[in-house]
């Protein structure tokens, strides 16, 4: 039983992990906490489904499910859709409403209450748009397959927990052996001196916006094929994704994740020994012994 606990401990603590890390990248570059990104995660989902839905209509073979997955390859063309939909978003949020605010120097606090704003009348549009049934990739159902010691996970569970190892692995590299990646770190250093070195600091931001996207997007289809889709999927995650980030350390990747599986992991053991209404205390419990405890988190430095 403890063992399948600190499965499904895991298992969520991916999700969260992959959101955390979008987070810390934005915080980090940005300076201000972007409460609109859990709403990213639901817009991608339903971004995600309505893509899959149309590719499944007019080819159904591409819905037929693959394997022991639950879904066809029209779920992995509209995963690829999403992060290019979700990413235009995110740049047209930025465009309209973050981006004129640093331009007049706006104060964190002012960007903060825009994200607050942002997040509010995304996620209304998208129940205007979508309804707020909760509504699934696919209607086929899994059997958990036994792994060992008694564990048991679907293969839909074991792949999204892969594909968030993967990434994180992908994103680090990326942040650390790229020209790119340089840049994003020059910038959350220092972003005048950046510019100054000769950084194009504003196409550094919108590259940081749109691995952000990027990262939503992903875990806002497991969300989806694991659990449920919901225009509140990415609001109900947001204080779990804040703690991951703050845990982990801003600005860094490895630590988001490795956070975001501790917070899994404690909201599964919480649910198993104290029970289910308790669950979502565990985030807010985590990030406020943190801060005061170890603001500069588990790898980071201290939060500016």
């Amino acid at each position: 039983m403890m063992a399948q606990t600190i499965m499904n401990g895991l298992i969520a603590g991916s999700m969260i992990g992959l959101g955390a890390v979008g987070i810390t990248l934005t915080y980090s570059i940005l300076r201000f906490a972007n409460f609109a990104h859990g709403d990213m995660i639901s817009w991608a989902a339903y971004f995600a489904l309505a893509v899959s839905t149309a590719l499944g209509t007019a080819l159904p073979g591409l819905a037929t499910p693959v394997g022991p997955f639950s879904f066809g390859w029209s779920l992995p063309l509209g995963l690829i859709a999403s992060i290019a939909l979700t990413g235009l978003l995110t740049l047209l949020v930025d465009w309209l409403l973050f981006g004129k605010l640093r331009q007049r120097g706006g104060a964190v606090i002012i960007l903060v209450m825009a994200g607050f704003g942002a997040a509010l009348s995304l996620r209304s549009f998208l129940e205007f748009v979508f309804s707020s049934r909760p509504t699934y990739f696919t209607d086929a159902l899994q059997i958990a397959l036994p792994l060992f010691a008694g564990v048991r996970a679907t293969a839909d569970q074991m792949l999204g927990l892969g594909i968030a190892v993967v990434l994180v692995a992908l994103v680090h590299a990326a942040l650390t052996r790229t020209a790119a990646g340089r840049a994003m770190r020059a910038v959350s250093e220092n972003q005048a001196l950046a510019g100054l070195t000769g950084v194009d600091v504003s196409q550094t931001i919108r590259l940081a916006w749109l691995f952000g996207a990027a990262l939503a997007a992903v875990a806002g289809v497991m969300a989806g094929v694991l659990v449920q889709i919901r225009p509140h999927m990415g609001h109900d995650l947001l204080l779990p994704l804040f703690a991951a980030a703050i845990l982990g350390g801003i600005g860094s990747v490895p630590g988001a994740m490795v956070a975001g599986l501790i917070i899994g992991l404690s909201e599964a053991l919480c649910v198993q020994f104290v029970g289910a209404e308790w669950r979502a205390a565990v985030s807010f419990v985590v990030l406020v012994a943190i801060l005061l405890l170890r603001p500069q988190g588990l790898f980071g430095k201290q939060i500016p």
